[in-house]
């Protein structure tokens, strides 16, 4: 791949996506929470209510794979057998949510990891992630990754590299921007301009 700038045409984002990825269980971080947390699991998230709160997640970062998603396709995903979500709570308040995939056989993908912005800074994410660990690793699996890119918390890649994890590669990734497709508002993201 050549060096240099590469035009977006209007409408478009440019995304730089980092995967990583960890081969044992590190261990629990120590928690400093504010609240008193607890963790359900969404059996059947209805659909209406599990895009709510990826909107209420996501929307500050431009999250919008899962809007794109009819009806079906979203329901074959979060409603399948080797799928796992949860959500946490401050009481009856969801402050976050994550979805663990143990589609491939010794392994599993940590999907989506998010709080609602109230939450950030609380210590809401890491008694979260201790959570998602001792779920994934529960589980009879050789290797455990994620994905995260630059339309998400700007210290998503630091956070999990404290979580353990290990970056393996890198990839660019070009969508159409959600807000131009209508998916999202055009006032969600303003760091990010619409071109």
């Amino acid at each position: 791949m050549k060096d240099g700038y590469t035009p977006l045409p209007p409408g478009k984002l440019a995304n730089v996506v980092t995967d990583l990825e960890m081969f044992d269980f590190p261990g629990p971080r120590t928690e400093h929470t504010t609240g008193a947390l607890a963790l359900e699991r969404w059996g059947r998230p209805p659909l209406e209510e599990y895009r709510e709160l990826f909107r209420r997640v996501g929307e500050p970062y431009l999250w919008f794979s899962r809007l794109e998603l009819d009806d079906a396709a979203l329901a074959a995903i979060i409603h399948d057998s080797d799928s796992e979500i949860y959500v946490a709570r401050d009481g009856l308040a969801v402050v976050g949510w994550f979805e663990l995939d143990f589609h491939q056989p010794g392994e599993c993908e940590l999907r989506f990891f998010g709080l609602v912005r109230e939450a950030i800074g609380t210590g809401a994410g890491r008694w979260m992630m201790n959570r998602v660990l001792e779920r994934a690793w529960a589980r009879p699996i050789r290797r455990f990754w994620l994905h995260t890119c630059t339309l998400d918390h700007p210290n998503a890649v630091d956070f999990y590299r404290r979580s353990g994890f290990t970056p393996f590669r890198r990839e660019i990734e070009i969508s159409d921007d959600p807000r131009v497709t209508g998916l999202l508002p055009r006032d969600a993201a303003p760091d990010v301009p619409i071109l």
